[in-house]
């Protein structure tokens, strides 16, 4: 990445531009944090209705996770949710139903778990879809939990997040690339591994 920070784990831009779908949004600059807003988990619930009620028993799982589950956590305001399918890799079973609806597909990971995001039609959301019983759906909820509990890792997580954040990026994804060690750090914690 030129012109900014960059992980030694962070994606390339060749890498980004291949499991986006459309155009990548560069931001060339640092990342907004919002302060903890307690709307976050209202904004999770109306958007959770609206996709249950466009799916039915097509959703498997859905909760709220991300920075905006976590009370007390500053976060991009973004609500991130993640979603359990029969198979992520069947479009046309999940993805098809929210476009029609005004939700947008922009990532396509069929290397990394058939791993899929839609943008919302009117809130600022990133759904994440993976297949029933993937092990990455447990990840994000366990880390969740663990900053809800955990006064010192969601104060480290949260230092670390305006540390980065404060800093200029090319793309959101690679701010995203480079809180990877402290959130393995803190997942290590999480599960005694």
């Amino acid at each position: 990445m030129t012109g900014g920070d960059q992980s030694a784990g962070s994606m390339s831009d060749d890498q980004l531009a291949a499991i986006t779908v459309g155009e990548l949004e560069r931001i060339d600059g640092p990342i907004h944090l919002a302060d903890p807003d307690p709307s976050w988990p209202m904004l999770f619930d109306r958007e959770a209705e609206r996709i249950r009620g466009l799916l039915r028993e097509r959703v498997l799982l859905l909760e709220h996770v991300g920075s905006t589950a976590v009370p007390g956590l500053p976060a991009k305001p973004r609500i991130d949710l993640v979603m359990a399918v029969s198979d992520s890799a069947d479009e046309a079973a999940y993805v098809a139903p929210l476009e029609a609806a005004g939700y947008l597909l922009r990532i396509r990971e069929p290397d990394w778990l058939e791993h899929r995001v839609l943008k919302g039609p009117d809130s600022d959301i990133n759904l994440h879809v993976f297949s029933e019983g993937e092990e990455e759906i447990d990840r994000m909820i366990v880390f969740r939990d663990h900053l809800r509990r955990n006064d010192a890792d969601r104060q480290l997580y949260a230092a670390t997040k305006r540390d980065l954040a404060a800093r200029t990026w090319v793309y959101v994804q690679n701010y995203a690339d480079a809180k990877s060690e402290v959130i393995a750090e803190i997942m290590q914690r999480a599960t005694g591994r």
